[in-house]
């Protein structure tokens, strides 16, 4: 099996745009290009990552209208939909389409067009991803994200601040990302004095709806000076996906990701290292309440303690573990399918030295992209070449 390196990247801004999804795709599919140095017609398979273009705005075939605006043919397209984990299903997707031998130079562009849709419009769309007898109930992921915050909150005597400093963590880092959607740090009294939406999280908890796409650019590890002589790519050492149960109150504990777990453990066994080895990770921080929850099935604290790291300043950007350097998805903002793209775009630039007054000292990082709640995940292993 090939060893695959990442040789181009970008991102486009996050937000309300004034683009349709095949045009924000083709943006940033065309920087990742100009990134690699490498032409539309150089690449053997493109993929997308996208949730729901047809929902929010009619538009299929997005993968081969973007072959032809990025004059990629005759490479091979294929559409990648893991609802809100599609972006990272996509990293999966690419790094298997080279890794398998069966390509030796693959981009993936993950990109949504949501801002033009109301708020009741786009929560309706993501709901559909419950399984059909809670979306009946009206049952939505904030509400999946209250009543789990609750139970966390109650079950390990987390004070209610503790949610709010994420909330106050991730905007602060997002003010040093020129493509985040919210720039503007706010105040721990902020967040706690916003409205409730799904008690005891309130609008500062969540993430936004939002317009944006982000590129990688994939080739086989052999080659990769080829495309970055100066030795700027990343190596993915290690990657895995798993799903935990479509129906949530099914798990044995609610407050446990368990697709989280599994896939990391695949990650780290083929990477060959442990929590304790990464440098810098990137969270899917949809609520609030996700990034304790991910922070501890990953390993990088004990189960309950994910709180008191926050706390304590662990996970800040100058702390030991810097968790969202990129302001994560409540800064940054989350187009569905984009999100696990910009998440492993954020960590290439961290273990490449190229994330300007984000940057952290980071040999190694992980991103970790969660569909829907907790029902598929991908975690992905970063290095640095030097």
């Amino acid at each position: 099996m090939e060893r695959v390196a990442i040789v181009g990247a970008s991102m486009t801004r996050f937000g309300q745009r004034d683009a349709w999804v095949r045009e924000l795709l083709a943006e940033a599919g065309a920087a990742a290009l100009d990134d690699a140095g490498v032409d539309g017609d150089d690449l053997d398979h493109l993929y997308v990552s996208n949730m729901a273009s047809g929902e929010f705005e009619g538009q299929t075939g997005v993968p081969n209208a973007l072959a032809h605006d990025l004059a990629a043919q005759p490479a091979y397209t294929a559409r990648i939909d893991q609802t809100s984990s599609s972006g990272g299903a996509g990293v999966y997707a690419a790094w298997q389409s080279v890794a398998s031998g069966a390509s030796d130079l693959t981009m993936l562009v993950g990109g949504e067009k949501m801002t033009h849709r109301t708020t009741s419009e786009a929560t309706d769309v993501i709901a559909s991803l419950t399984h059909p007898v809670e979306y009946k109930q009206g049952v939505t992921l904030p509400s999946f994200a209250g009543l789990t915050a609750r139970l966390y909150l109650d079950t390990y005597d987390a004070p209610r601040e503790s949610l709010g400093k994420v909330a106050v963590k991730n905007h602060r880092n997002g003010v040093d990302n020129p493509h985040a959607q919210f720039r503007k740090e706010v105040d721990l009294d902020t967040v706690l004095d916003s409205p409730i939406v799904a008690d005891p999280l309130r609008l500062y908890d969540f993430c936004p709806i939002t317009d944006g796409s982000a590129a990688l650019v994939f080739c086989p590890e052999s080659v990769a000076e080829e495309y970055a002589p100066d030795g700027s790519y990343a190596v993915v050492s290690g990657i895995g996906g798993a799903t935990d149960t479509h129906v949530v109150h099914e798990r044995a504990d609610t407050t446990t990701m368990g697709g989280v777990v599994d896939s990391s453990e695949v990650a780290y066994e083929m990477a060959g290292i442990g929590p304790d080895d990464v440098d810098v990770a990137e969270l899917h921080d949809m609520f609030t309440i996700l990034e304790f929850l991910q922070s501890e099935d990953l390993g990088f604290f004990e189960k309950g303690e994910g709180w008191k790291a926050v706390e304590e300043g662990v996970t800040d950007r100058d702390g030991d573990l810097p968790i969202n350097t990129s302001g994560g998805l409540k800064s940054k903002g989350h187009p569905l399918g984009a999100s696990g793209v910009a998440q492993v775009y954020e960590i290439f630039k961290q273990v490449t030295g190229d994330a300007g007054p984000r940057q952290v000292e980071a040999d190694t990082g992980l991103a970790c992209n969660v569909g829907g709640f907790g029902n598929c995940v991908t975690t992905t292993i970063l290095e640095g070449s030097q």
